[in-house]
């Protein structure tokens, strides 16, 4: 049998599920899709320059690259992690400086990338809100005939 997760372990009946952050959904998204860009543009710098620079520096920085991105989308919940990702959308920005239509493709991501975090935290906000005045209705009805039972 399969080893549990510290949250199934934790699970009881009628326990409510924890909300995914929208915010965290949204940046994952962009990263990973910047994570396929930066891996072909990788391969695009290693056709176009392979006689200029070493292929093994060209490889090795972009697959880094993308490797991070990926990685990163793991601690988007941290406090850090979407500073993290701005800091990724600047590296992403830079590699222009290898092929020069990586400034165009690294701007355009960033302002995905600002227009998702920037969404996501507003549904946050709006769904934590609709949660709260939730629980304020079923508080207030409880005792009635028909009211769902916690």
């Amino acid at each position: 049998m399969a080893k549990l997760t510290k949250a199934q372990r934790e699970w009881r009946p009628g326990m409510p599920k924890k909300r995914r952050s929208t915010k965290v959904m949204f940046g994952s998204t962009v990263l990973l899709l910047e994570a396929f860009v930066a891996f072909f543009g990788t391969l695009v710098v290693f056709g176009l320059k392979r006689g200029e620079v070493p292929p093994a520096i060209i490889l090795s920085v972009g697959i880094a690259l993308s490797v991070v991105l990926v990685l990163t989308c793991a601690v988007l919940s941290k406090p850090w992690g979407i500073g993290l990702g701005w800091g990724l959308q600047i590296v992403l920005i830079l590699t222009g400086l290898a092929e020069p239509t990586m400034f165009i493709v690294g701007i355009l991501f960033a302002i995905c990338w600002w227009y998702g975090i920037r969404t996501g935290i507003r549904i946050d906000r709006e769904v934590a809100q609709r949660d709260r005045v939730q629980a304020e209705w079923d508080a207030a009805h409880r005792d009635e005939p028909g009211a769902p039972t916690p």
